[in-house]
């Protein structure tokens, strides 16, 4: 592929055609650009129109995406693949991305950017040692977008630090950084600071030199975060000396107006939060003599930042650097005083416990996210759980003296609900929330909290206080505590005794019919973990046979709510309907006819974009549990499965639907399985030359999927593939995947079905 403008215009129309919402437009130009990025020079192709500010803006944008995405697909290597990058653009692409990055506008510099660090986990530093002298020469240039630039690339480049396990590659390529980059990143600190001083009165000017520091912050915080460097800890005084300032200036020309985004500066302190927790959790023996000075900075202001969505990411990361405090031994006397507890009971946990008004447009607005903060626990940088694991920390240290602090406002919370509940119903949602922060000791994903404080009684309080909440009849009246309820039900179910948590699946159906999203999602999730949960002698604590009675009313109220306009691709409700299935086993069947047409319905339905992966494995899996239940006492009904299936499964074939294909494979495999010997369908047959092409066998995906449905043709068409000489077809195969270390036991599996079937 030659570098000419013929062909950056062709790349340029094909690129702009993958916006089209059309997908007979936007398939074959993606198809296009999938074919030929094998081609040597593709890449730079695509560098090569990213850098010209004729083309338009979002068609080089659009490249800059193709072209990290491309890197993303090919740029490592594993042993048995073959490299799809031609070892001439591999060294061009090193030689160029660095000044074309640094010399492009935002947008394209954050995924060149991107790419970089890709390509940097491979090649750097033993392949690319002279990326880290590039970027650090750079600092000198004084040209702000220049640097920044240079810090997004060190951030995304070491922002592997943080997570990467210890080992001596990588003390090496830490101790190579470091000696490179230690020093003139804190020269850079310096004269950042004093440039911000110096350009006070310039707001445009401030916005960028503070967003440099935030960027400086974060690199600092990867470089630090395996083990205490010896520059850093040798230059520590100039470093918690600029936190202390940046802690505790307030620039009023960079403070935005709006409620929702956080500006530069409340990016910055909080970034600054988290690098003293760090040295508060890791390095406590160096970072003493600062310590007291941090905690009346983060202190002051907690008590001074405001209610507004802009500065939780800020708050959270300040409650957690208190939380790392307190849970030390030997700063314990730092909260040990009553009055320092009450005062942090009462001026930092509760106000940031409140439900606020951003909540609860949350809850109506956006459930999805309110969900993924609630219950997956990805609310790690929310208000609410911060404050949460604050007054875990000190109620594991201070127990007593912190249950006791906290009844008394529980007592106030609780009267002042049932003074008003209408009226006053966020007290109770955060007395539930600190009742929940309190008494919780231990928890695992699959359990919820399995050990809680003797000091709380987790049933009577389910017993007083959530029981009402579920009993009453109307399932959408103040929809907040009702959500609380059904959440305390989930967290504590494994604390709860059996009977009383079973005893809660009718309330639990009902609440199935909310129109609240959060509520009817709450309500399906914890059934689903129900479900799975055993007694002491590891036996199932709801049967199949128990649930029958209810199982009409359950799966109606389960498809119900995949018609509602939030939960049409409802991840949980269709697990549920799933474990519901697996419970139920053949007491199930009853209930197919109406429920097999609503599955397939859907699965037509996401086939046109799926976008919710564990919504489509759950569908999936559900179908192939029908099969099993069904078709394991009667092998008849395998051609009624054919006959719904098979036309959804043709159309996912022919439209090349990749996400798909695996599932399909391996639910032809076990219709397959189920058929009576010598009965297969034709179609089957008709199937067979297309498993067979190569193009198939070249996504991962589909390897294990095909060989089980390549075994199951073995058992159930060996004489009619011997007939149509498909035997060299299967022959390749096997080459094919012993040749490969990943798949080699795939292809002996295949071969032994070969041998047990094939006429000798």
């Amino acid at each position: 592929m030659e570098i000419s403008d013929e062909n950056l215009r062709t790349l340029s129309q094909y690129l702009q055609q993958t916006f089209n919402p059309d997908t007979n437009i936007r398939r074959p130009a993606e198809k296009f650009l999938e074919g030929v990025e094998v081609n040597q020079n593709y890449p730079l192709l695509l560098l090569n129109l990213i850098h010209k500010p004729e083309i338009d803006m979002t068609i080089r944008v659009a490249g800059s995406i193709a072209f990290k995405n491309y890197i993303k697909r090919n740029w490592n290597v594993d042993e048995d693949q073959t490299d799809r990058i031609h070892e001439s653009d591999r060294v061009a692409i090193k030689n160029l991305i660095v000044t074309l990055m640094l010399s492009s506008p935002e947008a394209i510099q954050k995924q060149l950017s991107d790419a970089i660090s890709i390509i940097g986990k491979t090649d750097f530093p033993l392949k690319w040692p002279e990326l880290i002298t590039q970027m650090v020469e750079k600092f000198a240039t004084g040209d702000f977008h220049v640097i920044n630039g240079v810090l997004q690339t060190a951030h995304s480049l070491f922002r592997k630090y943080r997570y990467e396990f210890k080992s001596n590659e990588l003390w090496l390529e830490i101790k190579y950084v470091l000696e490179k980059l230690a020093k003139p990143l804190t020269d850079l600190l310096v004269a950042t600071i004093n440039l911000a001083q110096t350009h006070v009165n310039d707001v445009n000017a401030l916005k960028v030199i503070y967003h440099s520091l935030v960027l400086i912050c974060k690199v600092f915080y990867s470089l630090n975060y395996q083990d205490l460097p010896e520059f850093f800890e040798d230059n520590m005084a100039t470093w918690m000396s600029h936190f202390h300032t940046l802690l505790t200036t307030n620039v009023k020309a960079l403070q935005t107006s709006g409620q929702e985004e956080a500006g530069v500066l409340e990016q910055l302190k909080s970034q600054v939060c988290d690098n003293v927790a760090l040295y508060a959790q890791k390095y406590d023996e160096e970072f003493q003599p600062y310590l007291p000075q941090f905690v009346t900075d983060v202190w002051s202001l907690l008590v001074e930042t405001g209610l507004e969505p802009k500065y939780d990411l800020l708050v959270s990361n300040a409650l957690q650097f208190l939380s790392s405090v307190a849970e030390r031994a030997h700063y314990r006397n730092l909260f040990e005083d009553n009055t320092v507890l009450s005062s942090i009971c009462e001026k930092v946990v509760i106000p940031n416990m409140e439900f606020r008004v951003s909540d609860e447009e949350l809850f109506e607005d956006n459930p999805e996210e309110y969900i993924r903060r609630d219950i997956e626990g990805s609310d790690v940088d929310t208000r609410r759980r911060a404050a949460c694991d604050l007054v875990n920390t000190l109620s594991q240290n201070f127990e007593k003296r912190i249950i006791e602090i906290f009844g008394q406002y529980l007592q106030v919370m609780l009267s002042k609900y049932s003074e008003n509940p209408q009226q006053n119903w966020r007290s109770k949602d955060a007395a539930v929330y600190l009742v929940t922060s309190l008494a919780s000791r231990g928890a695992t994903q699959k359990h919820g909290v399995t050990q809680t404080s003797q000091l709380v009684s987790i049933p009577q309080f389910f017993q007083d206080q959530i029981m009402p909440e579920l009993k009453r009849a109307n399932v959408d009246e103040l929809p907040v505590l009702k959500a609380d309820a059904v959440k305390y039900l989930l967290t504590f179910r494994s604390v709860l005794p059996s009977e009383m948590v079973v005893g809660t699946i009718p309330l639990l159906i009902q609440h199935m019919t909310s129109e609240s999203a959060v509520i009817h999602t709450y309500a399906a999730c914890t059934v689903e973990k129900i479900l799975i949960m055993k007694d002491n002698n590891n036996q199932n604590i709801l049967t199949g046979a128990q649930l029958e009675p209810l199982a009409n009313q359950l799966l109606s109220n389960l498809f119900a709510i995949l018609e509602k306009p939030v939960s049409e691709e409802n991840e949980y409700v269709m697990k549920t309907i799933m474990r519901s299935f697996s419970a139920l086993q053949e007491r199930v069947i009853p209930y197919l006819q109406v429920t097999l047409p609503k599955l397939t319905e859907k699965l037509q339905a996401v086939a046109k974009n799926p976008s919710k992966p564990h919504f489509n494995h759950y569908l999936f899996e559900t179908i192939s549990l029908a099969i099993k239940i069904v078709c394991k006492t009667n092998a008849s009904a395998v051609s009624s499965f054919e006959d719904i299936l098979f036309p959804i499964f043709q159309g996912i074939l022919q439209q090349d639907i990749q996400e798909f294909i695996p599932y399909v494979f391996q639910i032809l495999s076990l219709l397959m399985e189920y058929t009576p010997i010598g009965s297969i369908s034709d179609a089957y047959i008709q199937l067979l030359p297309c498993l067979l092409a190569p193009v198939l066998w070249e996504r991962p995906a589909n390897i294990s999927p095909l060989v089980r449905l390549l075994s199951a043709f073995t058992v159930h068409a060996a004489p009619q593939i011997v007939a149509q000489d498909k035997l060299g077809g299967f022959l390749g195969v096997f080459q094919k995947l012993i040749a490969s270390k990943t798949n080699d036991h795939e292809g002996f599996h295949l071969m032994r079905n070969m041998i047990q079937n094939f006429p000798m």
